[in-house]
């Protein structure tokens, strides 16, 4: 027999609700994609491999190159381009979709990846392509905000945490797709396969969109209350009880059986619902404003804190650097290295994603951080020492304590947080937060390993910064981090009285 809270997952989730999380995660999915997709070519495209030809060869029955020549400074200015317009997408994206709508700033990152991916694919230059990056990069930041607000808000209230991951197993599998796609394509002109691959992704996903509806708790928040239960009646199917849901969202609750027959056509026109929301559920918070009103200092401090957590943890010391890092102590290529740490950060993200709701958001970052810290102070040692098997161990052990927490739950907790009216916003800034410290650890790691290592003799040195980071981190999760876990709105979480403007 199944548990009573399986048996209450299984009536939660419809396949109309698992349709919208699928279209909605194709935007993460896309931002991994985009975020890897020059890894493994990167030798054909900037024809250093042997098999391209030295001088820039046609393609038959095309005028596009086969390769693009550039300096390793030239290549590393396309992926800056693409942290550049992550950036852009991060911190724009959450007040408009605030304003206008989640399903709106959706649609339109839609159409970013489809202009960036098809730029990639066609050009000959490396500042056409740096233009494609960086729109592509646009498309990839404003999904990282948009899309985790949009499924917590259509997500059934007690496995949010469950579908909150989905956010960072759509980036890993991104990622996996555009590694595996390139350890067979790249040779000759078929590396813009995968580039054109993207703008494919991204025309699924714009026409996926035609059949999603607004989030249901953005309609109710302005004062669209009877479409928000229409909506929501919807996603959760017709004979699910939606009234503990729409507790919150205050609207005539004497209303909410009749609401729901607003499903049946022929007595739609019948029907009429007046909403009461509060001017505080309706006003808009812009980007700037929520950073000057001391109501939501607590929660950017939070959110941002998070963020900076993910990144200065040093997770992309290793998504970046593995093949460089573990030379030489596996017996396989740098490609299929790279795939099977890809890998293993999709199982365990995948296996650990019902974490979140069994332990708590807290107890799962708290989890993450400790692990990688201990990995990190691990994987030095065994750097230093030469202990090449355990420096394996560290790092398939580092990737798999992200997992567990500091990969998919700090996607989730601003729209936990905080109220519908600045979780855009709020989102905006934590993004915009994680690209900075992204572009700190991507560019100064490299630089610091190396200096350290002539300095001071041997390898891993670095890793002993990253584990006093941790610690650090760990002791401000601690601090400052609410536990969000069987919270009813924000208020409850941040144990204060409901704010009324």
């Amino acid at each position: 027999m199944p548990s009573a809270g399986l048996r209450q997952c299984i009536h939660d989730v419809t396949l109309y609700l698992i349709y919208l999380i699928f279209i909605s995660a194709l935007g993460p999915l896309q931002f991994g994609f985009h975020l890897a997709e020059l890894n493994a070519p990167q030798d054909v495209i900037t024809c250093k491999k042997t098999s391209v030809a030295e001088h820039v060869a046609s393609t038959p029955d095309s005028k596009l190159p086969q390769c693009i020549p550039m300096s390793e400074a030239e290549f590393a200015l396309l992926s800056s381009m693409f942290v550049l317009g992550g950036f852009i997408g991060a911190v724009s994206s959450g007040p408009l979709s605030s304003q206008h709508g989640r399903l709106l700033a959706m649609r339109i990152t839609s159409v970013f990846f489809v202009l960036g991916a098809t730029v990639e694919t066609l050009a000959g230059t490396v500042p056409i392509m740096a233009i494609g990056r960086m729109l592509s990069g646009v498309g990839g930041g404003a999904s990282t905000v948009i899309v985790p607000i949009y499924i917590s808000e259509i997500a059934p209230p007690h496995e949010r945490g469950l579908f909150g991951s989905t956010t960072q197993v759509a980036i890993n599998i991104g990622i996996l797709i555009t590694q595996t796609m390139g350890y067979y394509l790249s040779k000759g002109s078929l590396w813009r396969i995968i580039l054109g691959a993207g703008a494919g992704l991204g025309l699924v996903q714009g026409l996926g969109m035609c059949f999603m509806p607004e989030s249901p708790a953005w309609l109710a928040a302005h004062k669209q209350s009877q479409k928000a239960v229409r909506v929501l009646q919807r996603v959760r199917g017709h004979s699910y009880d939606i009234s503990e849901e729409i507790n919150d969202w205050d609207i005539d609750k004497d209303t909410t059986e009749e609401e729901r027959l607003l499903i049946d056509p022929e007595t739609r026109r019948r029907e009429s619902v007046t909403s009461k929301a509060s001017a505080a559920n309706t006003a808009h918070v812009g980007f700037f404003q929520i950073a000057n009103d001391p109501f939501y200092r607590p929660v950017l401090i939070a959110v941002i804190g998070i963020m900076v957590s993910q990144q200065f943890t040093g997770i992309n010391s290793i998504m970046m650097y593995s093949v460089s890092l573990l030379a030489g102590v596996l017996p396989i290529t740098s490609s299929l290295l790279t795939i099977m740490i890809s890998i293993i950060n999709l199982i365990t993200t995948i296996i650990c994603a019902p974490l979140a709701d069994k332990i708590g958001r807290k107890a799962c970052l708290l989890l993450s951080i400790a692990g990688m810290g201990s990995m990190s102070l691990c994987l030095a040692i065994s750097m230093r020492l030469d202990l090449k098997l355990l420096s394996a161990i560290s790092v398939l052990a580092f990737v798999a304590f992200f997992a567990t927490g500091l990969g998919p739950v700090p996607f989730m907790m601003a729209s936990e947080l905080v109220g519908t009216e600045a979780v855009g916003a709020t989102q905006s800034w934590a993004l915009g937060a994680n690209y900075v410290a992204t572009f700190i650890v991507a560019q100064f790691f490299p630089i610091i390993n190396t200096l350290l290592n002539e300095k001071l003799g041997g390898k891993g040195w670095a890793f002993f910064i990253f584990t006093g980071l941790a610690a650090l981190c760990f002791l401000f999760v601690s601090w400052r981090v609410p536990e969000t876990k069987g919270k009813r709105d924000p208020d409850e979480v941040w144990g204060r009285e409901r704010r009324i403007d």
